[in-house]
């Protein structure tokens, strides 16, 4: 395939101790979080109540998109978005498990609605009162790598600007021995066609690989949140905070994505005509 090109217009970001884009800048070069930050993301897009009530991943999920937005100047009702994450929530998945075992008639009609795992694409659809289209991916491992090149393959069919959503959240009960995940991480990107001032580029090749390696080693942002599932993308927001890179991203069995990042003057970008297989 031919290479696919972005510019990012805008970041969100949030984990423990970094509860904004930034502070996770501020992070990667001075390694110091931010002291008293909150320890769950509130997004502000729900009302008070609904806040309290959603899960920690679609608290995550919409606190990013949000704030992706905002530093894109982009109203989020606008822009068609992919969701991606690895596992959804496996808290619930837990307690759903449990409660079928147990006690299924009193199986929670709250968590068995939010036990889906386009759940949070959801709430943000009818939060910011957004009718484009909206995906939701699960590719394990390779989750952040596909939904990556799922956004850039929007842009290329023509549409506009995409706003990519990364998350996941802690596993508990018996599932950690087989899906382990520490802690609540979520990213999110604003991509569009045209670049801009001072803007941040992107361009991402699909290669055969086995196995890849990251082209740096482990910075900052990956040690800090390596436990959780979504941490494949850590090494993209690190190469963004310091406004260059390139990174190897494993997106499946003999698949994985080259993406190199630069800051470029102000021209359109080109789109690739190219078909993407895999």
């Amino acid at each position: 395939m031919s290479t696919l090109s972005a510019t990012v217009e805008g970041i969100g970001f949030w984990t423990a101790g970094l509860p904004d884009w930034a502070a996770a800048r501020a992070y990667v070069h001075g390694g110091e979080r931010v002291e008293g930050a909150p320890a769950r993301p509130s997004p502000q897009l729900l009302a008070p109540n609904e806040r309290r009530r959603a899960p920690e991943t679609v608290a995550v999920a919409l606190d990013v998109a949000l704030a992706a937005c905002q530093d894109a100047g982009r109203e989020p009702r606008d822009l068609p978005s992919v969701f991606a994450s690895t596992h959804g929530d496996l808290a619930i998945t837990d307690y759903m498990c449990s409660t079928l075992a147990e006690a299924p008639a009193s199986v929670s009609p709250t968590r068995f609605h939010n036990s889906v795992h386009n759940a949070a694409a959801g709430y943000w659809t009818i939060g910011a009162g957004c009718t484009q289209s909206t995906t939701a991916i699960s590719a394990y491992d390779a989750t952040f790598a596909e939904g990556l090149v799922e956004a850039l393959v929007q842009l290329q069919a023509g549409q506009d600007a995409v706003l990519l959503v990364a998350y996941d959240g802690q596993t508990v009960g018996p599932l950690v021995a087989i899906s382990p995940s520490e802690g609540v991480l979520g990213g999110a990107l604003v991509l569009s066609r045209q670049a801009k001032p001072g803007a941040l580029t992107i361009d991402v090749d699909v290669v055969a690989s086995d196995r890849p390696r990251d082209g740096t080693d482990p910075q900052r942002l990956a040690r800090l949140a390596s436990g959780n599932a979504m941490a494949p993308m850590l090494p993209l927001f690190e190469a963004l905070a310091r406004g260059q890179g390139e990174i190897v991203l494993h997106a499946g069995e003999g698949r994985a994505v080259r993406v190199r990042v630069a800051s470029h003057a102000a021209q359109d970008l080109p789109v690739a005509a190219g078909v993407v297989h895999g």
